[in-house]
């Protein structure tokens, strides 16, 4: 199924692996929407955790530079997933040598049938949170956007808010997408 304009306005016919497959063919990491060469914010947030680099750290990651910087700030067991194949092969191709230090798992996190049987994961990331007055639509798709209360709710009581800040980037397009950026931290039972 291909995903044309009237389907993003339906979510139940869109083949959303097959929407972000041709997102990442059609372009190059450098020229989509998102692309940020650093992910300093990040990499601060990650940094206020004080985990040791062995920690089980998995990312969201498209075809981002975040596992690149992870991997030279010397994380060794890095988790890169989306639902996207063709993002995670071009990640995997970027690394060269490097990629056998990441394990590379393609998979839907709200239908999830590989990532909800990982054990022991100390840190999840994703980057992909619109604030309140971010972009309406990402690759032709509507977004939902977000505040700190409403990530709260969505996370429930069992989750502590450990800090957070607006950042607005300029992508490649020389337009400015604002980002809500939080950590999180469960609650010990």
């Amino acid at each position: 199924m291909t995903t044309n304009e009237s389907d993003c306005n339906n979510p139940a016919k869109i083949d959303y692996q097959e929407h972000w497959n041709t997102a990442y063919t059609k372009n190059t990491t450098e020229k989509l929407g998102w692309f940020e060469e650093s992910s300093k914010e990040t990499l601060g947030l990650i940094k206020k955790t004080a985990l040791n680099k062995k920690a089980k750290i998995l990312v969201g990651v498209g075809s981002s530079m975040l596992i690149d910087e992870l991997l030279a700030e010397g994380y060794t067991s890095l988790i890169a997933s989306d639902l996207s194949e063709k993002a995670l092969n071009g990640l995997e191709k970027r690394l060269a040598e490097n990629a056998s230090k990441a394990t590379f798992i393609a998979d839907n996190i709200i239908n999830s049938e590989k990532l909800q049987s990982l054990n022991n994961v100390n840190l999840w990331l994703d980057r992909a949170v619109f604030a309140l007055n971010g972009a309406e639509k990402c690759c032709g798709l509507e977004l939902q956007r977000y505040n700190t209360a409403k990530l709260q709710d969505k996370l429930g009581e069992e989750f502590k808010l450990i800090d957070k800040f607006n950042y607005g980037f300029i992508n490649p397009y020389r337009s400015e997408r604002p980002y809500i950026y939080t950590l999180f931290q469960r609650k010990n039972k």
